[in-house]
């Protein structure tokens, strides 16, 4: 069943796709010129990945991942919280979840998509790289917030919350 592109033409009288793309070109010379925020993309594998034949669990070192692949977003990073470990007397600082702004073009030019349980990796410094799992992948984009002026969605919004190194330290 093939696609059928129709085009959207609701502020076409004073916004239509040229101006649609005008406004993404600045934002992205914004977004990867001036802040630069780069994140790498651990892809899961789930094909190739190793399950459990009762359960489907992964077994242990099991997961499989496609090529890391390096991609530019916009950064927020909540701020910490303590908690207690396993209901004992211990407290310890968990840092915030991630929260990642993409342009669905770079995306599309990257030939990725960004899914449930992949990993991020975001440069904290030069020298310290922290991990987090995806847990909303926004694919929901027809709400005010991801489109232009009601004109057409053109960006994602993924939430990923922090994995220790004993989970996972990258590739």
């Amino acid at each position: 069943m093939s696609q059928k592109k129709v085009p959207i033409t609701r502020l076409s009288k004073f916004f239509g796709q040229e101006d649609f793309a005008l406004d993404i070109s600045m934002g992205e010379e914004w977004l990867h010129g001036d802040m630069n925020f780069t994140l790498v993309l651990y892809r899961v594998d789930a094909q190739n990945t190793k399950t459990d034949d009762v359960y489907g669990e992964v077994v242990s070192d099991g997961i499989k991942f496609f090529p890391p692949v390096e991609f530019k977003g916009y950064v927020r990073i909540d701020a910490p919280s303590n908690e207690r470990v396993n209901n004992s007397g211990v407290e310890y600082e968990f840092p915030g979840n991630l929260s990642v702004s993409v342009y669905k073009k770079q995306l599309e030019e990257l030939n990725i998509d960004i899914s449930y349980g992949d990993y991020i990796g975001y440069y904290e410094s030069e020298s310290r790289v922290r991990y987090y799992m995806v847990v909303d992948d926004g694919r929901v984009t027809s709400d005010n917030k991801h489109t232009y002026g009601g004109y057409k969605p053109f960006y994602r919004t993924i939430l990923a919350t922090y994995v220790p190194e004993s989970e996972f330290r990258g590739l």
